[in-house]
């Protein structure tokens, strides 16, 4: 396969996914928000949602303090903020576009419909869409996606190949949604255990369609603890950190075998999965939850940089 063809492949994983997470991180801070304020007049839900994907210093340049009907235009609507629904869709669409004959109909028409779809939203007035529905709408479309590919690609380099920036950005994703409500949205220290912390950790699991696996998983008090071992180690969840690169690395392994060759990429993507397997909740909350995600996302990056050398280099995203 040309390497320009597998990177826009990669690329339309990654897209996918990261619009799906914009509105999950849309509908955690929607959630948050009708939340009772007990910390002390100031909360930081939306501006810790902006915090989590990187995009505060845009967000404020363009539309200054963080209110609510602002953060969801610029993370839904708005085409120049990279990160937006409406912009990793757009993205998607163009990279399968590109790539067009590499796709079956079923997944171009997935691709398609949803940008049309999101272009009719975009003609509507905003008075009439509620966040709920805009957010749900994505996870719909995306699900769509995804299970047009699982449902008719063949399994051949392609394929793996979307496979693979799917679970790079999952990882990346889960990472950050945990971030955000351990780190951030907390209002204080003192407020661990309590009523508005329980709350968080049940809006977090909702946001990512886990509280019912959850309940199935585990038993008892709702912790902290956990948590962070359902989304970060439970290797059954699809959406855990260890799940996530578990996929990457199933089909960086069929490339390998594909193209008869070990990698660096393959080599740097076991060596994450091997730290996974190994931890236990215990390790991460002795490192810091906050500190292990940010070595976490930083090893993420590096394995995305490392198969942009291996397999992609001199391609456009």
């Amino acid at each position: 396969m040309l390497s320009r063809t597998a990177s826009h492949l990669f690329w339309l994983g990654r897209y996918i996914e990261r619009a799906e997470t914009t509105a999950r991180l849309l509908e955690v801070g929607g959630r948050n928000a009708l939340l009772p304020d007990i910390g002390g007049g100031y909360r930081n839900d939306w501006e810790a949602i902006l915090q989590s994907n990187g995009s505060l210093p845009d967000f404020k340049e363009k539309y200054g303090d963080p209110v609510q009907r602002n953060i969801e235009t610029f993370l839904f609507f708005d085409a120049e903020n990279p990160s937006s629904v409406f912009a990793c869709m757009a993205a998607a669409r163009e990279n399968a576009r590109v790539v067009r004959t590499a796709l079956t109909s079923p997944v171009w028409d997935a691709i398609n419909t949803a940008f049309q779809e999101l272009n009719q939203f975009r003609r509507m007035e905003r008075s009439k869409l509620a966040l709920s529905d805009l957010t749900e709408w994505t996870m719909r479309s995306c699900a769509l996606i995804r299970g047009s590919i699982d449902a008719t690609q063949m399994r051949n380099d392609g394929f793996h190949f979307m496979g693979t920036g799917f679970g790079i950005e999952r990882a990346d994703n889960t990472a950050r949604l945990l971030d955000v409500k351990y780190y951030v949205l907390l209002p204080n220290v003192s407020y661990v255990g309590s009523g508005l912390d329980q709350s968080q950790w049940v809006t977090l699991l909702r946001s990512m369609s886990a509280h019912r696996a959850f309940g199935w998983t585990y038993t008892g008090e709702l912790t902290a603890a956990k948590i962070a071992d359902f989304l970060i180690l439970n290797p059954q969840f699809p959406r855990s950190l260890r799940a996530s690169v578990q996929d990457a690395n199933y089909h960086l392994d069929c490339l390998t075998r594909g193209y008869g060759r070990a990698t660096r990429a393959q080599s740097h993507a076991r060596t994450m999965l091997a730290e996974l397997v190994e931890s236990q909740v215990s390790d991460i909350f002795d490192e810091g939850l906050h500190e292990f995600l940010l070595r976490f996302m930083a090893q993420n990056a590096g394995l995305a940089g490392v198969i942009q050398d291996t397999y992609l280099q001199g391609n456009p995203e």
